[in-house]
């Protein structure tokens, strides 16, 4: 394995027939360092209660193991998460050994202010993120809120995505604040912003594909749901013209497993373009696409 292709030439995987069969795909969301949220009374609770005690939950990745197992699975790329003002070189080190691997995705708290802001902008310099993100439920402000501008303002001149949490969360934590709708009113006053919502839009699904159909640069990735439970009207819409080009996969590895969640997609039926599209092409366009910051 070398790091330095832009394609991993790996060994065609043992007993997984569907990844042997289709091309390599990008997992937008893996947890590295998930061992560090294990004294996270909330996290505990989604643990017990959303994932059913899964033994992996809190489990910890380390490169060289979690890079066979992209190879053994075909997923080319994963974007992984750090945070503003949060040192993890643990985290980063992933990147600066694989950097055709993995990518970073970095949370932004809109309630922190410029300095947040100003923070962001040098680590996008100097780190390969390709992806902004922000957590309503954890700040308890929805994303329609004012606070929220400065931080839709600076993707825009940075060229740079935004992944914005909606649908009920797992926690026992506000709703309200993760309803899609919040981002229609985003979406009028930042029409370049290119917003993607991230695990899912439970209940709220036909809200979310309406929206994706009002305005282009509005996406979702299936994050911490198995595919075989998607809707029926989402799986549509992703079988659809209009619908095949919005929605990215993304596992939740290791509380979700990617080689489940692969395998899931796989038997939803997809014609083999918009399986495509699902599995890595959204994503290569909307990620990890050439970016054009103004200067």
């Amino acid at each position: 394995m070398t790091t330095g292709s832009t394609r991993p030439s790996a060994p065609e995987p043992l007993g997984a027939r569907g990844a042997a069969e289709r091309g390599w795909a990008i997992d937008c969301w893996v947890n590295v360092n998930q061992g560090g949220t294990r004294d996270q009374a909330f996290m505990q609770k989604v643990r017990e209660t959303t994932f059913r005690n899964s033994p992996d939950f809190f489990r910890d990745m380390e490169p060289d193991a979690l890079v066979a197992h992209m190879d053994e699975h075909r997923v080319e790329k994963c974007v992984i998460t750090i945070a503003v003002g949060v040192k993890n070189d643990r985290v980063l080190a992933f990147a600066e050994r694989f950097p055709d691997r993995f990518a970073l995705g970095c949370y932004v708290n809109p309630r922190n202010g410029m300095q947040e802001l100003w923070d962001f902008e040098a680590m996008v310099a100097s780190l390969p993120i390709v992806l902004a993100k922000v957590t309503p439920f954890m700040i308890d402000l929805a994303p329609s809120a004012p606070e929220y501008w400065p931080v839709y303002a600076k993707c825009v001149e940075l060229d740079l995505p935004i992944g914005i949490n909606t649908g009920v969360p797992g926690p026992p934590k506000a709703a309200d604040v993760q309803d899609p709708l919040h981002l229609d009113r985003a979406l009028i006053h930042f029409p370049q912003l290119q917003v993607v919502m991230q695990h899912g839009a439970d209940p709220w699904w036909g809200m979310a594909i309406r929206l994706m159909r009002k305005y282009e640069g509005l996406h979702l990735m299936t994050s911490a749901w198995a595919p075989k439970y998607l809707p029926r009207e989402l799986v549509e819409f992703m079988a659809s013209s209009r619908g095949r080009s919005k929605v990215m996969f993304a596992s939740d590895h290791p509380v979700l497993p990617m080689e489940r969640c692969l395998a899931e997609a796989e038997q939803l039926g997809l014609p083999d373009d918009a399986l495509a599209a699902y599995l890595g092409g959204n994503a290569q366009r909307v990620l990890f696409r050439e970016r054009h910051p103004r200067p």
